[in-house]
Order: C-alpha cells, then sequence, then structure tokens
C-alpha cells in the first residue's frame, strides 16, 4: 500500500470534527474582509500577501466606486486577496482553538489549505500563487479559451458531450462541483458548440467570467514553468490531512509538487473529495474565506452536513462562540 492510499485508509472523524474549506476565485468583491480588519491573524496575513507581492492587498479589498471590481477581479488581485482571507480567517480560528481535523480547497484554495496545514509558510504561500497566477495567465494568452458551468449534469453526459462537441479542439470537464453541476474547459468554439447542445438536451449553461480555460489541457504551457519554480520550493509533511483536487485523496511531502503540476490541467473533484471525508464520517464543513460558494455546493452533496461560512466579523465571532475554547 502506498503512502497515500494508508493515509486514505487511515481518514476518520468523529462527532465534533471540523473540516476547513478554503475558498476558490470568483466569489471576490470589493469590500470583502473589512470588518475583519481588527482581527489580528487577518491583518497579518494580508500584509504578508502585500510585502510579498510588493502591492497594497489591502487597498485592493477596500477599495470602492468605479473600478474597483474590475481591479480586484484581476487574476494577481482576486487570488491573493481571498488566499489571505482564507489563510487570515483560519489562523485566527485555530488561534481559538477551533482546530480542523482535515482541509480541503477549490483550486486556488488548495494552496491556501497547504499553508493552513503547514506544509508552506504564508510566505511561501503567497510566492507560489504569484507563480501559479503568472504561469496560468501565460498559458490562457497563448491558448486562448473559456469555461462554462452545465446545468442538471452527470458525469457521464458531460463527458459524452465533451467528446462529441470537441471536434477536434479541446474541450473538458473542468470542476465537478456537485451533483447537477460540472463546469467544462475548452476553445471557445468547442464551448459554444457544448452550450448549443446542452440547451437542446434540456440543460442549462451558464458562461464563466474567466480568463482561460484553467483545468484543461489548453493550460498545459502552464506546467513546465510551474514545475521548475516548485522545484525551489520545500514542502513540510502536513500536520492534518490536505485533500488533493486532482484525485480526491490527501496530499504528502513527497507527491505534492507532481500533483499541484497536474492540477494546471486536470479537473477539480470537489464533489468526489467531500464524499470522501463524509464517508469517513465528516458532518461539519466550514468554508474560511468569501462569499459562501463551497458552502453552498457541500448543501448539493448532502443537505444534512453542517456548512457555515465564516467571512466576516459577525460569522467569526458566532462560530468562535460556538465552536471556540
Amino acid at each position: 500500500m502506498s503512502g497515500t492510499d494508508a493515509m486514505t485508509a487511515a481518514l476518520s472523524f468523529a462527532s465534533g470534527d471540523i473540516i476547513f474549506m478554503c475558498s476558490g476565485q470568483g466569489s471576490q468583491k470589493p469590500g470583502m474582509g473589512s470588518s475583519l480588519a481588527d482581527v489580528p491573524e487577518v491583518s497579518q496575513a494580508i500584509c504578508c500577501a502585500s510585502d510579498v507581492l510588493g502591492r497594497d492587498i489591502a487597498a485592493v479589498m477596500s477599495a470602492e466606486g468605479e473600478g474597483a471590481q474590475e481591479q480586484l477581479n484581476e487574476t494577481r488581485n482576486a487570488q491573493a486577496a481571498i488566499a489571505a482571507l482564507s489563510i487570515g480567517i483560519g489562523r485566527a480560528l485555530m488561534a481559538r482553538g477551533i482546530q480542523p481535523a482535515a482541509l480541503l480547497g477549490f483550486s486556488l484554495g488548495q494552496v491556501s489549505a497547504l499553508a493552513l496545514a503547514g506544509m508552506l509558510s504564508d510566505e511561501q504561500a503567497f510566492a507560489l500563487i504569484d507563480a501559479r497566477s503568472r504561469a496560468m495567465d501565460e498559458a490562457a494568452r497563448m491558448n486562448p479559451g473559456a469555461m462554462a458551468a452545465l446545468l442538471k449534469a452527470d458525469a457521464a453526459a458531460v463527458e459524452a458531450l465533451c467528446a462529441a462537441c470537441a471536434e477536434g479542439e479541446v474541450l473538458a470537464p473542468a470542476n465537478y462541483n456537485c451533483p447537477g453541476q460540472i463546469v467544462i474547459a475548452g476553445t471557445p468554439d468547442a464551448i459554444e458548440r457544448a452550450e448549443e447542445a446542452w440547451k437542446t438536451q434540456g440543460g442549462r449553461a451558464s458562461r464563466l467570467a474567466t480568463q482561460g480555460a484553467f483545468h484543461s489541457p489548453l493550460m498545459h504551457d502552464a506546467v513546465a514553468p510551474f514545475a521548475e519554480y516548485l522545484e525551489t520550493v520545500g514542502f513540510e509533511e502536513p500536520c492534518v490531512p490536505v485533500i488533493c483536487n486532482t484525485d480526491a485523496r490527501p496530499l504528502d511531502a513527497a507527491s505534492v509538487r507532481s500533483r499541484l503540476v497536474e492540477h494546471l490541467v486536470s479537473p477539480v473533484r470537489f464533489h468526489e473529495s467531500v464524499q470522501l471525508l463524509v464517508d469517513a464520517g465528516a458532518r461539519t464543513f466550514a468554508e474560511v474565506g468569501f462569499g459562501g460558494v463551497l458552502s453552498g455546493l457541500v448543501r448539493r452533496v448532502d443537505k444534512d452536513l453542517e456548512r457555515p461560512c465564516v467571512q466576516d466579523a459577525e460569522s467569526f465571532s458566532a462560530f468562535v462562540e460556538e465552536r471556540g475554547r
């Protein structure tokens, strides 16, 4: 049995155990995290991101007026802000006695999870996010693509749709989010064909506001530079299990580099990851970050699971009062 197999087999959660979920890109909004400015761990994470990246992330997050959303939506700003908030909130909860039994991130959120599990320092995490976003941006410019969410979808139907509509171009599942929602990625023409075909089958499609076909083969030009960067990064063993997006199995220091690289061109298996944890006894999934997207997806997996979203002063105080020591 491999180390990863053994880690998977060993997963077991008791009543009261909490899974921390780290948010992915897409739910960012000006003012996010503003009510948590007085929480030391949150302000420290945002300052760390600013220092590593060489720009004022707090100012980007708090900007108002015309152009604020557009500035925050820039990949390099959105990823830094989302990760800083997830890492800061996670560390603040841990400092108040609320320890995660496991960690799960969505795409970008997987890097936040690595930091909270002790596999990376915060400085390493923000530097890695910067390298990852630059590699992905360059790949997106070299290989234009698009993404669309298909609703009322199951895996077999979406995989058949991609095979039928690709017509020699790239078209593939990118995010297995939850029952009834799968995101596809591919060339713009292939995505358009798939959207129309899905609608004729009685489904609904929603185009995502992304700058590329992430988690698909169109990201292949990001693989080499990101892999080269990762060779310079030292990873520690996780203090709690971190579930990998690409295969819904725990990460370890020996395999983390290759699996982070594979993550660029492989689908996010969020539904499968949540189910793995549920099967091991997990009942509480707390999203640390902004927007509540992951909490909503968990509800679609199992409506009986607890799924708080800790994203502002009110939800933070309530969760600490309920769960803290």
